[in-house]
Order: structure tokens, then sequence, then C-alpha cells
């Protein structure tokens, strides 16, 4: 019989094919002559490009800044001419934590740096993951760093971040580097918010970057106006840029890149599923494994459990959610069985140094159950 293990990353514990894994050993330990098939998956957030390496790919890396300006090391894989960068490699929240958040002026400027990397290197096809971001930049500094002009009324260059575009009158895109127009871009996002408004980019995913109620409405202020600035430029509606599902991903990196370069937002989980060949993997299983560090009320939003849990539905294969933490009304909702692999309260420093032994004790809790 065969279980498939397709796990999303523990952050701060496990990767994704650690996870799976971890998942495998206790289902072998549970039932020896069990057949378990590893899927390592992910949604375009921090950890996704880990889940790409583990099938294989060739790791470049670029010397470029975080999302405060310190240098930083990148990397990111170029298959042929097809590069996947992972946005958390250059503006990633975890590479900032370390010193005080700063919401108005975190920068994708190091990001910009990657793709132009990626671009001398003879990429004509670009794939960014979007999660994890200190930014809330709307992809400003990935703009400037290929060549477009952010001005003020007086034509002066505006400051970095999100902040910065309070200023911001005209985008000027006739020295944009021709190379990225003509590159096919796509844009894997983990959530599927607008740029702006109450499910916007500054109001949703600001006060995690360290956004003050003050900070927020300032940035969403921004985003709009940076909005509206790159569709008189394009000769649009700023509606074309700002509310299209998960231009807010990531800060809003998608949001003016996508109309400019006509590129492609996708739903990362099923990007990621799709590449996996999770289809096939459930088809004719006995059992589908899944989880993450923490299943909650954002699981259900196109997140790898989701994602996981429809195609094992589809199939009629019965799931179960391991996780790190279990929000009862996600589960619910949801209508999936989910177990915390912590037994009882545990701390974050537990979780963290004994996940993959928590995971596969618990998988091969819900083998035995499942199989016998």
């Amino acid at each position: 019989m065969r279980v498939v293990a397709a796990f999303d990353a523990f952050k701060g514990s496990l990767t994704a094919l650690e996870a799976c894994e971890a998942a495998a050993r206790g289902v072998r330990a549970a039932v020896p002559d069990a057949e378990v098939v590893l899927v390592p998956m992910a949604d375009g957030g921090e950890g996704s490009l880990d889940a790409l390496l583990a099938r294989g790919g060739r790791l470049r890396s670029t010397e470029t800044v975080d999302a405060i300006g310190r240098p930083a090391v990148a990397h990111w894989t170029l298959d042929g001419a097809h590069a996947v960068i992972e946005l958390a490699q250059a503006a990633g929240l975890p590479q900032v934590e370390d010193a005080p958040l700063r919401p108005l002026d975190a920068s994708t400027a190091g990001l910009g740096r990657v793709v132009r990397d990626a671009l001398d290197l003879g990429a004509t096809e670009l794939t960014l993951l979007l999660g994890g971001s200190a930014t809330s930049d709307g992809g400003a500094g990935v703009l400037t760093a290929l060549g477009a002009r952010l001005t003020d009324a007086a034509g002066s260059p505006v400051g970095a971040g999100g902040g910065g575009l309070a200023a911001l009158e005209r985008i000027d895109l006739a020295a944009l580097d021709p190379r990225a127009l003509a590159a096919r871009w796509r844009f894997v996002t983990d959530v599927d918010a607008p740029l702006t408004g109450p499910r916007g980019a500054a109001a949703v995913f600001g006060p995690q970057k360290g956004a003050a109620p003050a900070d927020v409405a300032a940035l969403d202020a921004a985003l709009g106006r940076l909005a509206s600035a790159a569709a008189r430029e394009l000769g649009i509606e700023p509606a074309a840029i700002a509310d299209v599902p998960g231009a807010g991903a990531a800060g809003g990196v998608a949001s003016v890149l996508r109309a400019i370069t006509g590129g492609e937002i996708v739903a990362g989980g099923a990007w990621f599923g799709a590449l996996a060949g999770l289809d096939d993997a459930v088809v004719g299983s006995a059992l589908v494994l899944t989880g993450e560090g923490r299943f909650d009320g954002q699981s259900a939003g196109g997140k790898v459990v989701s994602v996981v849990h429809a195609v094992a539905a589809e199939r009629r294969v019965p799931l179960c959610v391991l996780a790190g933490a279990v929000e009862a009304d996600a589960a619910a909702a949801m209508g999936v069985p989910a177990i915390s692999i912590a037994a009882g309260p545990a701390s974050l420093d537990v979780l963290q140094r004994d996940a993959a032994e928590l995971l596969a004790a618990a998988a091969a809790s819900v083998a035995r159950l499942a199989l016998r």
C-alpha cells in the first residue's frame, strides 16, 4: 500500500523535504511494508526554493543586499533559460529579524539585483517565488534596479521603500531593461490579496513587518499612489493593477511588474503541486499525510494543506494533517482530521528541537490506525 507524504516546511524547524522524510520514517516504523512517496511542497513563500532543489536543479548565487540594504547572498536556480528566484532570499523577513524592523524603508532593490543577474546569465523566463517578505514597496526596488525611474514632482528619485512612494508622481519606463520586457514572467504567490484596501498588502501583512497603524495607513496610500502612477504610464485603469488577486503578495511585488511585463500571477500551492506530480502520486494511494508549521485560518486560502486536501478529496483518498499547531476551527472549516504533533502545550524551542521526532511519532500513530 502506498502513502503520500506531501508537506510544506515547518518554519524554523524542518524543510519540506525533511518533514516528508520524518513522516516517512514514522509510517515505515508502523507499517514496514508501506511504500511512502515523498512530495516536498511549497506555496511560493519562504522555503520554496528548498522544495524545488529537493527535486534537482542548478543552484546559483548573487551578491546583493537585504531589505534594509545590508550585504547578503541570495541563492536561486537556473534551468536552461528559466530562472527561479525566491524573494525571501533577497528581501525576506528572516534576514532582518536581528535588526529593528523598518516597514517604511524596507526595499526590494536586492531582489532586483538578482533578477538583473539572471538576465545577464541569459534567463528569458523568470519565476519569482513571492512570500516571506520584509517589504511593502510594491516592487519599486525591483523596477529601479531594472532601470525604471520613479520620481517626485520635481523630477528627483523618490526614497527607498514603501514610505518613499508617498512622494511619487511619475514612473518613467524609457530606460527599463529591454530584456526584462522580453522575458516571460511568472509570479508565484502564497496569498490572493489585492494591492490595497482592507485585504491589501499593508493592511493584512504590514503589521508583521513592523508597521504601526499609522504606518499601515501611509503604506496603503503610497501603494495606491504607485498603482495610479503606473496606470498613467501604461494607459490603463489603476484597478487593473491594484485589484488583481495576488497583487498584494510580498508587499505588492507582482502588482506593477505584472502590468508592465504581461506576466501571470499563479497560486503557489497549485503550481508546486503540478510541478511535483502531486496528483499522480495520490492516485491509488491508501493515505495522504500533509502539514505545515501552523494549521490555521490562512491554510484554506491556497496554502499547501488546502491544495493537497483538494487533490486527495478529488481522488477519494483519506488525508490527515500533521502540524506544529492546529486551530480547531480551521480543521473543522476544511473538514479534515488534523493533529498537533506536540502532545499538550509545547514551547517553540521544543518544537524546533524535536520536530522531526514528533512528526515521525504522529505519522506512525496515524498509519497504524489508517492502514491496519
